[in-house]
């Protein structure tokens, strides 16, 4: 009798937790119903620009390109640059964080002379950057110093929808 009674009160016990586990299995699917209902945070496109130049004399443009691309935050815009001499190859990742947002500039470039043969040099920096505020890249150096140099301009924004990709090449002046 004890043991049937010890049996009858655990299988109670078992029958009342088995609404209560329901209800707690009920909840737990709403709220991953609800949360998989939610839209997963956007991640808003980049239009970035960039401005190639060769400059002579430190002011002079002798040639100008101006590229223009749609991106996202973390998703990398490149341009290469040939020259008779000169390659440069450079990659450009935008980030959007909360506490600012950030661009970062990887750069390799390769130049030849009858000197030194082929000199390879590479570069990252990672710059804080304002939406639509120029960031200007020398990478063969300050236009003072060479002549003649290589200017990139490189420009980030919000994308708005309207602003198609382009691209435009001149030989002279700007």
């Amino acid at each position: 009798m004890k043991r049937s009674l010890c049996l009858f009160s655990v299988l109670c016990l078992f029958i009342a937790a088995i609404p209560l586990n329901a209800q707690d299995r009920d909840r737990d699917r709403r709220q991953l119903s609800s949360a998989s209902s939610e839209q997963p945070p956007r991640r808003q496109a980049l239009a970035i620009e960039i401005v190639s130049r060769v400059l002579e004399d430190g002011q002079r443009v002798a040639w100008s390109e101006t590229n223009r691309a749609v991106s996202l935050p973390g998703v990398p815009v490149g341009i290469q640059l040939v020259g008779s001499n000169v390659v440069v190859a450079a990659q450009f990742t935008p980030y959007t964080r909360r506490d600012g947002n950030v661009l970062v500039a990887q750069g390799q470039i390769w130049v030849a002379d009858e000197v030194n043969g082929v000199t390879y040099y590479t570069s990252m920096q990672t710059i804080p950057v304002e939406f639509g505020e120029p960031i200007y890249f020398y990478p063969l150096g300050s236009s003072e110093s060479l002549t003649p140099s290589i200017q990139i301009i490189l420009t980030v924004s919000l994308y708005e929808g309207d602003d198609p990709p382009r691209r435009r090449a001149n030989s002279g002046n700007d």
